[in-house]
């Protein structure tokens, strides 16, 4: 159910491109609230807010937010010349806007993905948590000396709006990532896509991109089940890509901090999706590790058939994650930092590498799995 309370904007604590951080009082009650300009339009003190905060009493993992659903008074305000476009997000409900989608024949790319099949061996980096991005590219614009041209693609299997990331605004920021396409019910990207499959070809043919990543926005869906959990779509990224004629780069997720039985060592998150939902194979990214847990993560993933069905390639994208260090931008999953999850980290970073050099043995024209690449 939808909770709902209204309340005074008595304070604008941060701004960044298309969100502004709000406090609410509501009496002598106040509340940390979110605005996003492509919703509701623009805030200001004083203004009177109608919030949704059904998070926040359930005390979910959106730090403490509400959301703002309108501004009371500036309803009209919002009417105005029409933007293009006429593809639907957030459909049938009452939040449900248009946007020109980079494939409808509004678009000025819709000649150029009208005939798109193919990636033509693009290698795309295959995450299943928004952890995953800052690392993976660091290590592809460390190891390309910032030649890669990189595009992120957001699902929609996680937060909606791009503009929730902070992680992708500093990436931006510092030069780590070029362009951005949303799919699916996500919104705020560089590109709207309709689906994952055409964000894909958006990336090749219309961005360029030498490599891209593909996986959610913060805030992944788990529930202790085996297949209750939104970072399932891991293994349907890996089919799209490999349908696409793309080369898919799975990352997976690692831990040995996590005191979860369920998540130790490689994660079941990435056992089921790459053994059971992963139907076409994929290069599957590791990092060097210590002895010890080298062997426990090989045992788990031919325990459940991911290292029989996929191919296992090592990188070191550590110089990478120094990069990120060097830009001060800080990263953490699930709570826990860099020197708590090295293995996590070192595992996306491992990614990017193998990604470029994929990338690399493109141009020179050495067939996928020739011996050559990675």
């Amino acid at each position: 159910m939808l909770l709902r309370d209204t309340g005074r904007v008595v304070a604008i604590t941060a701004r960044r491109p298309g969100v502004t951080e709000i406090l609410v009082a509501r009496g002598p009650r106040l509340a940390r609230a979110i605005n996003y300009e492509a919703l509701t339009g623009t805030v200001a003190l004083g203004d009177t807010v109608v919030v949704n905060k059904t998070a926040r009493i359930l005390s979910l993992g959106t730090g403490g937010y509400d959301f703002v659903i309108h501004i009371v008074g500036k309803e009209e305000g919002r009417e105005g010349p029409r933007e293009p476009g006429h593809i639907m997000k957030l459909r049938y409900t009452p939040c449900q806007f248009s946007c020109l989608a980079v494939e409808e024949e509004d678009s000025p790319h819709h000649a150029v993905l009208a005939g798109a099949e193919s990636l033509h061996n693009l290698p795309v980096i295959c995450g299943s948590l928004h952890s995953m991005l800052p690392a993976a590219a660091a290590a592809v614009k460390w190891r390309s000396r910032h030649r890669a041209r990189l595009v992120y693609i957001m699902t929609d299997g996680a937060a909606l709006p791009l503009a929730w990331s902070q992680l992708v605004a500093r990436l931006r920021a510092s030069g780590l990532l070029d362009h951005t396409i949303t799919v699916g019910h996500a919104f705020g990207g560089d590109l709207e896509a309709v689906n994952l499959y055409s964000g894909l070809l958006a990336a090749r043919h219309v961005l360029k991109a030498d490599v891209a990543i593909a996986c959610m926005g913060p805030g992944i869906v788990g529930t202790g089940t085996k297949y209750g959990f939104s970072g399932l779509e891991l293994g349907e990224i890996v089919n799209a890509v490999s349908i696409l004629q793309g080369l898919p780069v799975a990352v997976p997720r690692i831990s040995f901090a996590d005191k979860r039985p369920r998540h130790r060592g490689v994660s079941h998150h990435t056992l089921t999706a790459l053994g059971r939902v992963a139907l076409r194979p994929a290069i599957l990214a590791l990092p060097y590790l210590p002895r010890e847990e080298y062997w426990q993560i090989r045992e788990q993933l031919a325990a459940e058939g991911v290292w029989q069905k996929h191919r296992v390639v090592m990188a070191d994208g550590r110089k990478g994650l120094a990069c990120l260090s060097d830009l001060g931008i800080k990263v953490t999953t699930m709570g826990r930092g860099m020197e708590e999850e090295s293995s996590f980290f070192a595992a996306a970073a491992a990614a990017g590498v193998i990604a470029w050099e994929l990338h690399l043995a493109r141009a020179r024209g050495v067939p996928p799995g020739s011996g050559n690449d990675p």
